[in-house]
């Protein structure tokens, strides 16, 4: 059924998709709203905004744009427009420090945003914890804003000797056993780590894998591994995998979980956020760059790769940037907030699955449920088919909108939500927005699935490449 092309409003601000979300008709892409307001500046003039991040290693991010001055009305889509910007460019390269270079109302209303008792609190505290410093707002002018200092590093691509990968999500986690870059075993194993309270349960989980992977391999070189959160320099510093363990015991065992294991097994390990593992697959399936990975699974995990194939300091966590800009619109359980998770995930699927009357029973998780979903799917439901429509026109609508914040080339969509036929029809109405809405970007902008296998286990398998192995030599105890 053909849906019925309808306006859609927020702050005095209407848009029109030329591609309807059949199972979501109030979905307000963010795209739409930013072109409508950019025309809006274009006609009556606007004046500079600037802002900047600061991370914990002194790397800056800074963001240029124009907005619409007091004087010319449209305040309230204004304040809209520079706060999700503000909260996308959050999430997206992180920092501790905010500097708003502009109009003292704007950044004045940043600031109570972001304040103890703002609307973003949750955004601040997070930020605060993961780099360790009282998150702050610096409102200035566009010229005191410090300028652009970025950080980029070569990821993994290591594919010699013995390994093992493995990539924890929030319904299950994969490994495989990579013998000189070829996969020789690759497994999935459900496990609830949300709702572990006790840090030993991670602990068992990751080793367990590990184990069962590396009895697939003559011996064990290194261990590359990915996972939902932000993690540096090995050490976890926030996450939801890990929200179930209490502050106390988080602190002593969760933080340096991962350092321990490395230095029980005496080998090379690395773990890194799984959006960059999700990039890393994509680029080393692509063997071209730039490449923007977004992974729909439990949660969205996204990470990228720069066109000299290096990964930024940046957090690219996309699961809480903003995408759609309605007013009402689902929640993350997690933020209080509308943002990425809902649209791009299994949290997504169900959703818009029960939204439109599928019945599920109350107990069954949501990666069973995605299971019922896919089976609909394969004896060709044609709900089914309108659900994966709906995450389609999600992706299409969401691609558009990180093309103001990323140099796309590349754009590799993966994760259990992909697997299956619906995955095609999530690929085939992402291009249908592409073509239709946004012509420009369709041209210069590719936007693809990796092969079946890969969208399962292809980060397990591209974080086995994470660790150098000084020495291969020196690790066999010097037999050739």
């Amino acid at each position: 059924m053909e849906s019925t092309l309808a306006s859609l409003q927020v702050a005095g601000i209407e848009v029109t998709p030329a591609v309807v979300a059949p199972l979501d008709p109030g979905f307000l892409p963010a795209a739409l709203f930013t072109r409508k307001y950019r025309a809006l500046v274009q006609a009556k003039g606007g004046v500079p905004l600037r802002l900047g991040l600061e991370r914990g290693d002194g790397s800056i991010s800074t963001y240029s744009t124009t907005v619409l001055p007091a004087s010319a009305g449209h305040e309230a889509a204004t304040l809209l427009h520079v706060e999700r910007i503000a909260k996308f460019l959050l999430w997206q390269r992180g920092g501790w420090k905010f500097y708003v270079g502009g109009p003292a109302s704007i950044g004045q209303f940043i600031k109570d945003a972001y304040s103890p008792t703002g609307s973003r609190k949750f955004d601040a505290d997070f930020m605060g914890g993961v780099y360790e410093q009282p998150f702050t707002v610096v409102v200035t002018d566009e010229h005191s804003v410090p300028d652009t200092k970025e950080s980029a590093t070569p990821l993994g691509r290591h594919v010699d000797g013995c390994r093992v990968g493995f990539d924890l999500g929030a319904s299950d986690r994969k490994a495989s056993a990579v013998l000189n870059g070829e996969a020789v075993f690759s497994e999935e194993i459900v496990w609830d780590p949300r709702h572990a309270t006790d840090p030993e349960y991670h602990y068992q989980g990751v080793m367990d894998s590990i184990r069962r992977a590396a009895a697939h391999l003559p011996r064990l070189d290194a261990v590359g591994g990915s996972a939902a959160g932000v993690y540096i320099n090995n050490r976890v510093r926030a996450a939801s995998l890990y929200r179930g363990v209490p502050a106390a015991p988080f602190a002593e065992k969760i933080v340096p979980l991962f350092l321990r294991i490395r230095e029980e097994l005496g080998i090379p390990m690395e773990v890194v956020n799984d959006g960059e593992v999700t990039a890393l697959a994509g680029s080393m399936s692509l063997g071209e760059n730039p490449v923007l990975g977004i992974a729909l699974g439990s949660s969205q995990a996204g990470g990228y790769v720069t066109r000299e194939g290096n990964i930024t300091g940046w957090l690219n966590e996309l699961a809480f940037a903003p995408v759609d800009y309605r007013v009402n619109g689902p929640v993350d359980e997690w933020s209080g907030d509308c943002c990425g998770a809902q649209y791009f995930s299994q949290q997504a699927t169900n959703r818009v699955a029960l939204s439109a009357g599928m019945k599920f029973p109350q107990e069954m998780g949501l990666p069973e449920r995605l299971v019922v979903l896919q089976q609909n799917m394969e004896a060709g439901d044609a709900l089914a088919a309108q659900i994966y429509e709906t995450i389609g026109v999600y992706v299409g609508y969401g691609v558009a909108h990180y093309a103001d914040f990323y140099d796309l080339r590349h754009v590799l969509i993966l994760g259990r939500v992909t697997t299956g036929r619906g995955g095609e029809i999530i690929l085939a109405k992402a291009t249908e927005v592409l073509e239709k809405e946004f012509p420009e970007l369709a041209t210069k902008v590719s936007v693809a699935l990796p092969d079946e296998k890969n969208r399962r286990v292809g980060q397990s398998i591209a974080a086995a490449s994470l660790p150098a192995i000084p020495s291969l030599t020196a690790i066999r105890g010097g037999k050739q």
